[in-house]
């Protein structure tokens, strides 16, 4: 099965969604939605963050192992 994203102007979104009800698509989830618990823990969490505790993403990156594939 294939997967798109689409982005679609906000005016058109509803129109566009009762296209793709009509076609009997289906339509995954917003992910891009992070619960309000989720922010609090978040937002928590930046208060005590200490700047040496913080390191660079590509740092970061580069102590994970992938998989060859």
């Amino acid at each position: 099965m294939k997967e798109i994203t689409l982005r679609v102007p906000d005016q058109k979104f509803d129109m566009f969604m009762e296209f793709i009800q009509e076609l009997g698509l289906e339509v995954a989830p917003d992910m891009r939605e992070i619960p309000e618990e989720h922010q609090k823990i978040v937002l928590e969490r930046l208060k005590t963050l200490k700047e040496e505790d913080v390191i660079s993403w590509e740092s970061a990156r580069s102590s994970f192992r992938f998989k060859e594939g």
